[in-house]
């Protein structure tokens, strides 16, 4: 495959993940407000960290794609279904990462506030 093919290639795929995250959105977080409300209400469902429903989430599709790999082609999904789901999941896991790194900015803040109070 030629880059120029490639880079086609990369566009379409973009314009998937995308597609496939709103349509997640509206099924499984079922709000605006809260993208990650699947992982939330998992996580407390299940007494586990909100990463940690997403990695189950991923190893399923990961273990489809293993499955394609090692050449059984007989799945309910296409495999670049299970790859785009694999991509959405891995952007989810980043937004959850930046949703921490956000809250521990704002808790040294509000630290840094309360010992300049003082």
């Amino acid at each position: 495959m030629n880059k120029k093919t490639y880079d086609n290639l990369l566009n379409y795929i973009i314009k998937e993940v995308k597609v496939t995250r709103d349509d997640g959105q509206k099924e499984y977080a079922r709000t605006d407000e809260d993208v990650l409300a699947n992982f939330n209400r998992i996580s407390k469902l299940a007494n586990i960290s909100r990463e940690k429903v997403l990695m189950v989430y991923l190893y399923k599709h990961i273990d489809g794609i293993a499955s394609y790999v090692d050449g059984h082609e007989s799945q309910r999904e296409d495999v670049r279904g299970r790859i785009t789901d694999v991509i959405v999941y891995l952007c989810l896991l980043w937004g959850m990462i930046e949703d921490e790194d956000a809250k521990s900015r704002n808790e040294r803040l509000l630290d840094k506030l309360k010992r300049d109070e003082l």
